[in-house]
Order: C-alpha cells, then sequence, then structure tokens
C-alpha cells in the first residue's frame, strides 16, 4: 500500500486496482498561516473524499480522474467498496465554533482505513466509535490548536487501538501555524518509523509512521 502526504491533511493512497485522495488543497495565500505547502497537482483518483468544507481541504478540482466525491456522512457506495462517513465536529462544543467534520472509514486492498479530518472533540462518542469498528491505520491531526489536544488525542488512539497511526495537520518547516508533531509523539508514546513524503505502509506491529515533507 503506497501512502503519499502533500502536506496537512491531504493524502493520495494507491493500492493494487484504484486510488483514494482525501482532502486536497490548491494554491493558498495567507500570510497569517505562513502557508508554503505546493499546491495539490498532477494527480488522479477513483475516489476522492473531502472530511469538511475548509479551503485547505476541499479543493476538489485540482484531482484528475474523474473520482467519485464523497463530503457527507452516511454509507456510500464507492469504487473501493464501502465508505462509512461519521458525523463528528471541528472543536470541543458540539461544532458551535469551528463547524462539522467527518470521519471516514474504508478498505483499500483489505486494510481498514480512517481518515479523522479536523476532528476537534475531546474523545469519541459511543455510536461514533461503534460505527468506526476496528480499524488498522488511522490518519490524525497532531498539531492541537483547532483540533483534539495531545493529550486527549494520544488517549483516543490508545482506546482505538489501530495498527499504524500516521500523524497529520502539524506544524512543519512549510507552515506557520499548529503545534510541531513532537508532543503528539512523546504523549502517544509507540513505536516511531519515520520515512520520506511517500511510503509503503504495512501492517504488523503497533506504530506511527511520520511521514516527512522535504
Amino acid at each position: 500500500m503506497n501512502i503519499r502526504w502533500y502536506g496537512q491533511s491531504a493524502f493520495l493512497l494507491r493500492g493494487k486496482e484504484h486510488a483514494v485522495f482525501i482532502d486536497p488543497f490548491g494554491k493558498i495565500e495567507s500570510p497569517q498561516m505562513n502557508w508554503n505547502y505546493p499546491p495539490v497537482a498532477g494527480v488522479t483518483a477513483d475516489l476522492l473524499l473531502v472530511t469538511h468544507d475548509h479551503r485547505d481541504h476541499n479543493a476538489v478540482d485540482v484531482v484528475g480522474g474523474d473520482p467519485l466525491v464523497i463530503t457527507k456522512a452516511g454509507t456510500h457506495e464507492s469504487p473501493v467498496g464501502e465508505v462509512v462517513g461519521v458525523s463528528s465536529e471541528h472543536d470541543a462544543v458540539a461544532g458551535t465554533q469551528r463547524g462539522a467534520n467527518v470521519i471516514f472509514r474504508f478498505a483499500l486492498d483489505g486494510i481498514t482505513f480512517a481518515h479523522f479530518g479536523d476532528f476537534g472533540q475531546a474523545a469519541l462518542r459511543p455510536e461514533q466509535r461503534l460505527a468506526l469498528g476496528d480499524v488498522d491505520v488511522v490518519f490524525f491531526p497532531a498539531g492541537g490548536g483547532p483540533t483534539t489536544a495531545v493529550g486527549e488525542g494520544a488517549t483516543l488512539l490508545r482506546e482505538l487501538a489501530p495498527r499504524v497511526v500516521i500523524p497529520m495537520h502539524y506544524r512543519t518547516p512549510l507552515i506557520g501555524f499548529l503545534d510541531p508533531v513532537e508532543p503528539f509523539l512523546e504523549a502517544l508514546g509507540w513505536p516511531v518509523e519515520e520515512a520520506g513524503a511517500e511510503a509503503e505502509i504495512t501492517v504488523g506491529g503497533r506504530k506511527v509512521v511520520k511521514l516527512t515533507l522535504t
């Protein structure tokens, strides 16, 4: 399973037959965010998932290949099979500050993924946990700020118990907001495997795979 990180929460997953893109962004000019990630370009996918309608997550026009686009909660049929969108919030006050967010659960090449988008709740509600079921790989926001606090996120992940956690949505040399990833890694306390922006992901022992943009 090949996974490429484009920055923020944007990922391309390439399986044997299908490709999935999640939370693409285009050109963003924002002195407040000091945004220096190159726009997503030159990619195609069969399925495109958008967790919420913010400009650093919702640039559906930059992904080619005429993908099926899913932006809402619910159970959906797709080129990769069933996709479950779980309603959640972008903040800890029922979405009253930053609005709604969707956690997407899907499988590709026999590996089950959950992408948490800009999840901001302090914990999963019982019905959300039930809807997610067992997952192998979780993409989780690790930079605090407008998303879940580091300690709360680490507790949530230990309870969810995936095999692999891939941090996202944290401070890097290419953006000037959010917190760095190191406190998240320390709070979670799992072994860390570092890779470049693109890596082959295998599901074995429990670990964090930290992708790095250069």
